[in-house]
């Protein structure tokens, strides 16, 4: 059986429903409450939600089978034996059925109609392979949980959850378990509930948000943060033609600089800076005189024909970078020893083809963009980019540069390109955005 899902990111920027609920009440929530409060957050809740999803979590409970002591421990669990109604005199339904009469069942509003009308498909997520997930990756965590929770076999009490309500809701409620009992689960795990988060359409924060994870060490050549990391992103953070950091009043370029390496959310803390920092000792490092360095930035930023009030220069600004890097490295992750880049000799003559072979049309698009560009020609300053400081941040920047100067490739360059990105260890969205030009066959 495949069940009709929502697109619940569209409507939601973090948990939602009963384990959002959950949420407001455990560790770091609200102060203690009884029953009264707590139905009144209920009430609230309720009219906040444009679709009443913990009106609908609520009596899937009540509609299920699951036994009144399971229901009955959920609510410790839940908040991390912060709330527990059976400790007020209230039996698990009966409370249940409280909660369901201030959150009317109704219908989504127009405004929350129209929007999933409009949108993407719902995911379409088989319930049995679902439930197979879930209840493994319960399993998984069972020894955490057995450590972490108060209660005898609660692994159990989520399993009966997933099996006889709902794995959905089974599923965002075994992961408000963790977060409230502060039951850690590996890297490798939270990869695998991040899936199947992204397969239920959840926003990433309704995993990540809390969830206390076991890190691996920090590695500065991970490449699976897509294009949004590293120095050809930082660039685009200050594309001279929106320049953002200043109109939003995001502050100084030291302050919007963090804005980049502190962007931990949902992943190590410190890796952002680590990726960071390493490209720029790669670059600062390189044989490129400090005048090429001040235009590469420049052309990468295109702040080259700019009417500048901010004028980063050289290798005094890779510095800077570094120092915020450093700085925050220094206070999230103290063990943390910058290693030897992955320096993939194997690929420089492929890449330095690959700039040869855009080199033309590459330049003519920065001359026509940038007519005040200083210093040598961008084909030059890749050429020695990749020749001094690697093919990685040589090939990243190259792709960098053909969407921001929307240079058209045709697709024998484009499936070269995947082809390199895939040596490299890119993931699929490096090379997703040069996509939109691919000349059409």
């Amino acid at each position: 059986m495949t069940r009709h899902r929502e697109v619940y990111y569209l409507a939601y920027e973090e948990d939602f429903g009963l384990s959002g609920f959950g949420g407001r009440l455990g560790p770091g929530g609200i102060p203690l409450a009884d029953p009264p409060a707590v139905l009144a957050m209920a009430a609230e809740t309720a009219r906040a939600e444009e679709d009443g999803q913990l009106g609908r979590d609520v009596r899937l409970l009540l509609e299920s089978p699951v036994p009144e002591a399971v229901v009955g421990g959920l609510w410790s669990a839940l908040t991390g034996g912060r709330f527990d109604p059976g400790a007020h005199g209230l039996g698990a339904r009966d409370w249940l059925r409280m909660i369901a009469q201030v959150c009317p069942a109704g219908t989504p509003d127009q405004a929350h109609a129209e929007r999933m009308d409009t949108a993407e498909p719902g995911p379409a997520v088989p319930e049995e392979e679902l439930r197979e997930s879930v209840r493994a990756e319960i399993g998984a965590a069972a020894p955490a949980l057995a450590g972490r929770v108060p209660l005898p076999d609660v692994a159990d009490m989520l399993r009966r959850i997933v099996d006889e309500a709902d794995a959905d809701l089974g599923f965002r409620l075994f992961l408000r378990v963790l977060k409230a009992n502060a039951a850690s689960v590996g890297e490798d795990q939270y990869e695998r509930l991040l899936g199947i988060g992204d397969r239920l359409a959840y926003p990433h924060a309704a995993v990540f948000e809390d969830l206390t994870v076991r890190w691996r060490p920090l590695d500065a050549n991970r490449r699976d943060l897509g294009p949004r990391a590293g120095l050809p992103f930082l660039s685009a953070m200050f594309d001279g033609e929106w320049d953002a950091w200043r109109y939003e009043g995001s502050g100084t370029p030291h302050e919007h600089i963090g804005r980049l390496a502190h962007g931990d959310r949902g992943i190590a803390p410190g890796t952002q800076a680590a990726v960071l920092l390493q490209d720029v000792r790669l670059l600062s490092g390189s044989a490129l005189s400090d005048d090429a360095v001040t235009a590469l930035w420049r052309i990468a930023a295109r702040r080259s024909g700019a009417d500048e009030t901010f004028d980063a220069d050289g290798r005094a600004w890779l510095r800077e970078i570094a120092e915020v890097c450093t700085a925050w490295l220094a206070g999230v992750a103290p063990s943390y020893v910058p290693g030897p880049p992955a320096h993939h000799d194997d690929l420089r003559e492929s890449v330095l083809h690959e700039v040869r072979d855009i080199g033309p049309a590459l330049d003519q698009a920065v001359a026509r963009q940038a007519p005040g560009a200083p210093g040598p020609a961008v084909t030059t300053l890749l050429r020695d980019t990749v020749t001094s400081a690697g093919p990685d941040l040589g090939f990243r920047l190259l792709l960098h540069l053909v969407d921001r100067y929307e240079v058209t490739i045709s697709r024998t360059q484009y499936d070269r390109y995947r082809e390199i990105g895939a040596r490299l260890g890119l993931v699929d969205a490096y090379i997703d955005q040069v996509s939109p030009h691919v000349r059409p066959l």
